[in-house]
């Protein structure tokens, strides 16, 4: 036997179960497959690779991923890769990377800019054929975004819609569906998700269940209303016969976090009676989304130039909205700024609302409109609104996948910009060093599995996520001693430690601890 690659001599989690314990195993690769697992001390290969003492798992599967632009832009996917993650699930929160038809387009036009990608695409399909002649790092798996379908049809206005507009979404639907989406995504507290009707999503979710989809949502809210947000997730997945995943779950605000028992009391009863309900997170307190999230709903009607319109003539109304859900200057402090465009306001990066509002010398909210008029709505910022037992509680739930709700960037060009959440560099890593070594909030083998075996069944991925015979050969090598996120809130743009090797369909895309520059990612559909 002649082989590629042997791994020889790890301690090896095949991903399959959360009780598997390590076995010390070799894995021998042959193209882009595994060839052989156990004893290989016969094989020959082309390269061996002592890994003895070392972690060998399947390579992570991003639960939770928001790539579909910045891999097109640069598609090393080193701040992944980094972590050993080799497939991520996009489309998330209702924006994909496709259908972009009229308003969906045209919302998504500067955002194109500011990363400089200059082709367009309407379908999947066309989209798919640019991001394959790029070439890419990791895997790419995608869902399609409700708020897509919803835009390109009737755009970002807040009506109900004809059947006529109903027939369209669905047909924009299947045409996704036939040309590789997995699933439909919604993200209910974003233009122009927060427009839309239970029912209108019950419907659009029948139609993805002959496919054997899947749906997943950022919910309406997750915090002042998070049950009954919920519950209409409950009554989605039940009435349309449908698989729902609720994406990056948690309980957001201090006065919020006591409502952790009643929403597992409420996602177990209906798993209880059959309905398939799972979920994901990152292991963070502080979320992280647009700025202009802190705007009521209304603000948003009719796309991004009439939010500016209104962010100039109706402060008083806006400000009254914002102080009745946020008052008192304490949620300011929470609240920092990730990412501006313009070099001018380049200095509030990092720093809070507060901080920014202090300098101005005038009211927090003046200065968030005065922000997002500067530069036209492109702010990222960071909330730290979450709690830590509770992130422990939720990350032990047996149905509890791991995302790191983050785009794919690397440590320069394009994407290296602004002070993103560090979850896009440590998620995995800080699963494996903080809860599993440090806290014991997980056992090795459990949180392996949440990253490999379990996305790949949620998702249904097949060949991948467990270490089989057979499989693809996507691999992710690792001391367990050593595993340690360095990214932080001030300093996101670090490279873990303690990942050594990862492969990718066969390839390595990191040997011993650097990155190697091949990019073998391929599209599942």
């Amino acid at each position: 036997m002649s082989i590629d690659y042997v791994l020889k001599g790890g301690m090896v989690i095949d991903g399959s179960a959360p009780d598997v314990p390590p076995t010390q195993m070799d894995i021998a690769i042959e193209g882009d497959r595994i060839k052989e697992i156990g004893d290989l001390s016969h094989v020959t290969a082309d390269r061996t690779i002592n890994v003895k003492g070392l972690i060998v798992c399947p390579g992570f599967i991003d639960a939770h991923a928001h790539s579909e632009f910045t891999l097109l832009a640069d598609g090393r996917a080193e701040g992944k890769i980094s972590q050993g993650v080799t497939s991520e699930i996009n489309g998330n929160c209702g924006l994909s990377a496709a259908p972009l038809y009229g308003p969906a387009l045209e919302q998504r036009e500067s955002e194109f800019d500011a990363i400089q990608i200059k082709d367009r695409w309407r379908t999947f399909s066309e989209y798919l054929r640019l991001l394959e002649q790029r070439k890419f790092g990791t895997n790419f798996i995608t869902l399609v975004g409700h708020g897509n379908i919803r835009a390109s049809v009737v755009g970002y206005t807040d009506r109900s819609l004809s059947e006529s507009d109903m027939a369209k979404m669905v047909a924009l639907l299947r045409i996704s569906m036939d040309e590789g989406a997995r699933g439909l995504s919604t993200g209910l507290i974003y233009p122009p998700g927060i427009y839309s009707g239970t029912d209108e999503i019950i419907r659009l979710a029948q139609e993805v269940v002959p496919y054997k989809g899947i749906y997943t949502t950022h919910m309406r809210s997750e915090g002042d209303t998070l049950l009954e947000s919920v519950g209409e997730v409950m009554s989605i997945a039940g009435k349309a016969g449908i698989h729902a995943h609720i994406s990056h779950i948690k309980t957001s605000g201090e006065k919020n976090w006591n409502k952790l028992d009643n929403m597992f009391e409420m996602i177990e009863k209906a798993r209880g009676t059959g309905v398939p309900v799972t979920c994901d997170r990152y292991p963070y307190i502080a979320s992280s989304t647009d700025l202009d999230t802190v705007l009521p709903s209304w603000a948003f009607e009719g796309g991004h130039k009439k939010e500016i319109t209104r962010l100039r003539n109706q402060r008083a109304e806006l400000a009254h909205d914002i102080l009745r859900d946020y008052p008192g200057s304490s949620y300011w402090h929470h609240v920092v700024l990730s990412s501006v465009g313009s070099d001018k306001n380049r200095w509030m990066e990092g720093k809070s609302i507060a901080e920014i509002s202090a300098a101005q010398a005038k009211p927090e909210v003046e200065s968030v409109f005065d922000i997002l008029l500067e530069e036209e709505l492109h702010v990222g910022a960071i909330f730290f609104t979450m709690n830590e037992d509770n992130l422990k509680f939720i990350l032990k739930r047996p149905y509890c996948a791991i995302g790191t709700d983050s785009a794919v960037r690397s440590f320069s060009g394009i994407t290296a910009k602004g002070m993103p959440h560090p979850r896009g560099f440590g998620s995995f890593p800080r699963i494996l060093g903080r809860y599993v070594r440090d806290l014991g909030t997980l056992t090795l083998s459990e949180a392996v599995y949440k990253m490999t075996g379990l996305c790949a069944e949620i998702f249904k991925i097949k060949q991948r996520g467990i270490l089989r015979k057979g499989f693809f050969a996507d691999i992710t090598v690792f001391d367990s001693a050593k595993i340690t996120d360095t990214a932080d809130y001030r300093n996101p743009f670090r490279k873990p430690e303690g990942v050594f090797h990862v492969f990718i369909n066969g390839r390595p895309v990191l040997l011993d601890g650097e990155l190697t520059g091949e990019l073998p990612g391929r599209v599942l559909r």
